[in-house]
């Protein structure tokens, strides 16, 4: 739930000028980086980062179900049945009723998804995620304390269903 923005006379000081500047310049560095990322990859496999890092996903745990899927992709469960259907019908994997749960569908990655995975060089998750996985915990707390203290002072409800579509895909 968005925190409303505290009336003026609570706002701490503002930052100064040249401090703010390189504070958003830095933003625009990282969506460059995360933006470049995801056109070099489509370039490179012939489709989107998102098929793409579900792909990844999907060789890295054979048979896994579509809720293990969005939980990895930290997407909601019909985005990752959306990707599914795309790779489905691109033939890039297989989705196959579970023997025991047959409401449950088990993925596997075809020889057509792993071609288009071999011609990916760099993070199929992306360049983001990476380089918050290599981040100090101390360095991260940080991050998110910042960007938490950032986003109570947006107009932006911090539960939008942006903040569970794939990069790949802003």
């Amino acid at each position: 739930m968005r925190k409303p923005v505290p009336p003026p006379s609570t706002i701490p000081s503002e930052a100064p000028a040249a401090q703010r500047t390189r504070v958003l310049r830095q933003f625009r560095v990282v969506f460059g980086a995360v933006r470049q990322h995801f056109h070099q990859i489509e370039k490179q496999a012939g489709v989107g980062g998102a098929m793409v890092a579900a792909l990844g996903y999907i060789q890295g745990q054979p048979g896994m179900r579509v809720s293990e899927l969005a939980q990895a992709m930290d997407v909601h469960q019909s985005t990752a049945s959306n990707l599914i259907k795309q790779l489905v019908q691109r033939g890039l994997i297989s989705s196959e009723k579970g023997e025991e749960d047959r409401r449950s569908v088990r993925l596997q990655v075809l020889p057509a998804g792993q071609a288009v995975l071999t011609k990916v060089s760099g993070p199929r998750e992306g360049v983001l995620p990476r380089a918050l996985g290599s981040l100090s915990d101390d360095a991260l707390s940080h991050l998110e304390q910042g960007l938490e203290a950032l986003l109570a002072q947006l107009p932006v409800d911090q539960e939008t269903p942006a903040a569970r579509t794939p990069l790949a895909d802003l």
